[in-house]
């Protein structure tokens, strides 16, 4: 894929500084290792390493990534790897898209508690759809399902939400039968995920408010005492809690083409970024509101940056979680049964899985531009050593 003309890298170098000289009063330690890395990411101060084609010998140096999860240009290679383990998981039925938005009156509270916050968010979307999915009156099944969660909108406005996707049927109880919905357009109800999902955030946010776990600055200082805290719980039940329930995309093919979209997107991409002119960063959004229209958006750099870094993760922290029979001490029994059930008869074929899977098999790192063999890595260097290594020689016919 061809560099593009501006990269988030550029921008940092150019106004990182005003940051890092005088920051401002949110600005932490993990918001200046994002910037220094994703500034050096791909750079002689990364280091590198030596490649060399096993076919003609041809040998390149090429410079080491930052490997952070926030910077644009790693992603792409964590995606593929993770796609990779996911595609021996893909069952043979299709599979439904379900995303859970926290209302904006959350949105300070988050921003000062994302580790709970975000971790209740998680929590509470999984455990309704389980609830709701286990209901004989929806499906009466165990479903196995996998969350990501995005912390932004088009705008780079802080919007956190989770998106799941979940496998269309189930397990029965004592696990002897796959359960299929019995209406694909109408999988789980809206209206009810939506409510249920409401009263279990808000049940765990009382619980972790009660057990001192919530942190209060500035202006919602007030809020660390029980009254005051109590009329914004109240407050939390007027807007609708929206849960959005798009229809489902089919088997294992819409699947991967989903997953490589959603699982490791960052906040903003480089292509997505248009011009840096005048201290002002214009980029490209999509306006859902008009049938995703492509629209220009100019911000000052100090401004990009600052919402930029709202969506920093707490270190440590699993954006890409699963649950039901995915779940990790679970999966190595229940995913092999959920296979077995659905070979006999299936929604898509399992032939199809498989042709997928061939079809996605990872190929070579980096080809040789010469003459296409695999690139092998014969040294590593450090960055004294790039900046000390001398021109390679030139060779006189």
């Amino acid at each position: 894929m061809k560099r593009p003309l501006l990269e988030l890298a550029d921008i940092i170098a150019a106004a990182s500084h005003r940051f890092t000289d005088r920051p401002p009063a949110w600005f932490t330690w993990m918001h200046r290792k994002v910037l220094i890395a994703v500034e050096r990411c791909r750079t002689a101060a990364m280091g590198g390493h030596v490649d060399q084609c096993s076919g003609c010998g041809h040998r390149a140096i090429s410079y080491n990534s930052c490997r952070n999860r926030h910077c644009p240009k790693c992603q792409s290679q964590a995606r593929d790897r993770w796609l990779a383990a996911r595609r021996t998981e893909l069952l043979a039925t299709p599979y439904a898209h379900v995303v859970f938005t926290l209302p904006h009156q959350l949105a300070p509270l988050a921003l000062q508690n994302k580790e709970l916050i975000y971790g209740l968010l998680f929590r509470a979307s999984a455990q309704t759809l389980l609830q709701i999915a286990a209901d004989a009156k929806h499906l009466g099944a165990e479903i196995g399902f996998f969350s990501v969660l995005h912390t932004w909108n088009q705008k780079l406005q802080h919007h956190p939400h989770v998106h799941c996707v979940v496998a269309a049927g189930g397990l029965t109880r004592d696990h002897t039968q796959w359960v299929r919905p019995r209406d694909l357009r109408f999988f789980l109800p809206e209206g009810v995920l939506s409510e249920v999902f409401r009263g279990k955030f808000i049940d765990g946010l009382q619980q972790v408010h009660n057990a001192g776990q919530l942190q209060f600055h500035g202006l919602l200082r007030g809020l660390a005492g029980p009254k005051l805290f109590r009329s914004f719980i109240r407050q939390l039940f007027i807007p609708r809690w929206v849960v959005y329930c798009k229809p489902p995309f089919g088997g294992p093919e819409q699947v991967l083409r989903y997953l490589g979209a959603y699982t490791h997107r960052v906040a903003i991409s480089n292509h997505r970024l248009v011009s840096l002119l005048d201290d002002q960063v214009t980029f490209r959004w999509r306006d859902s509101a008009h049938k995703n229209r492509k629209r220009l958006l100019t911000l000052a750099v100090d401004e990009f940056l600052r919402r930029f870094l709202l969506h920093v993760l707490p270190r440590g922290f699993v954006r890409i979680r699963h649950f039901g029979f995915l779940a990790s001490r679970r999966r190595g029994t229940l995913l092999p049964l959920c296979k077995q059930m659905l070979t006999d008869a299936s929604f898509t074929a399992p032939s199809v899985v498989a042709r997928v899977n061939k079809r996605n098999e990872p190929s070579s790192v980096w080809s040789c531009p010469l003459c296409g063999g695999s690139m092998v890595l014969i040294e590593r260097l450090t960055a004294v050593q790039i900046r000390l290594r001398s021109p390679p020689a030139v060779i006189l016919a």
